[in-house]
């Protein structure tokens, strides 16, 4: 018995040291590592960044239309506003992964573009949890869109599954590598549901066969950005 005792307790402090450790390298070491490698390194247009830094999604659609425009169109198409990241969603979407469980409003990560965290921020689950999911990040920026309406520049992609990051070990999802499928995919959905006056196509960030988001997940893009103009209601 007092065996037993002293190996639950000696797997106890090693299970313990094994996760603080892990909390170190992902969540300190290995961010300042990156952040480091990054510093000094002028953004690339139509690039998103993480809060550290590090090369993010790319730019890859837009919408022209007011906020409220823009918030109705994705409901319109079954999206719903992502939450807030608070320990409460973060606790809650850890559970929806784990237990393959819906969290149809689950938090999305912020992104940096221009100097800003996204201003809205889009998820439709796939699947019976948040592990699978299609997922928008949107910034108003300077400039109109068409007819002089504000203009939204997004970056859209698919969190194919959930797991650890290839760059820092933290807990992310990770992204299917065809970004053009899911750029596509979206604006169809507008144009599907009769939501866009006209679309056109803008210069992103070039032809990329091999680029990494913030996650070390590999993508590939024609390097366009499809912006849908939104129809007046």
């Amino acid at each position: 018995m007092a065996r037993r005792r002293v190996s639950a307790k000696r797997a106890v402090i090693g299970t313990v040291f094994v996760v603080a450790v892990w909390g170190f390298v992902a969540y300190l070491a290995a961010p300042f590592f990156w952040s480091e490698i990054e510093r000094g390194r002028p953004p690339q247009p139509m690039l998103t960044t993480t809060p550290l830094g590090i090369p993010g999604d790319p730019i890859n659609f837009g919408l022209a239309g007011a906020e409220a425009e823009v918030v109705a169109a994705f409901h319109a198409i079954g999206w719903r506003p992502a939450d807030a990241i608070t320990l409460k969603s973060a606790l809650a979407i850890g559970l929806s992964v784990l237990l393959d469980r819906p969290y149809p409003d689950a938090p999305v990560s912020n992104l940096v573009y221009e100097g800003e965290r996204q201003d809205l921020a889009f998820e439709k689950e796939d699947g019976g949890s948040a592990g699978r999911r299609h997922h928008a990040r949107l910034w108003k920026v300077e400039g109109d869109g068409a007819q002089e309406r504000p203009l939204w520049l997004g970056a859209v992609s698919y969190d194919r599954d959930a797991g650890l990051s290839h760059d820092t070990l933290q807990i992310t999802h990770h992204i299917a590598p065809d970004l053009d499928a899911e750029r596509d995919a979206l604006i169809g959905g507008f144009e599907a549901a009769g939501l866009l006056e006209s679309s056109y196509s803008i210069d992103g960030v070039g032809p990329t066969q091999d680029g990494r988001n913030g996650g070390g997940d590999r993508y590939f893009t024609d390097g366009k950005a499809t912006v849908g103009v939104l129809r007046v209601r």
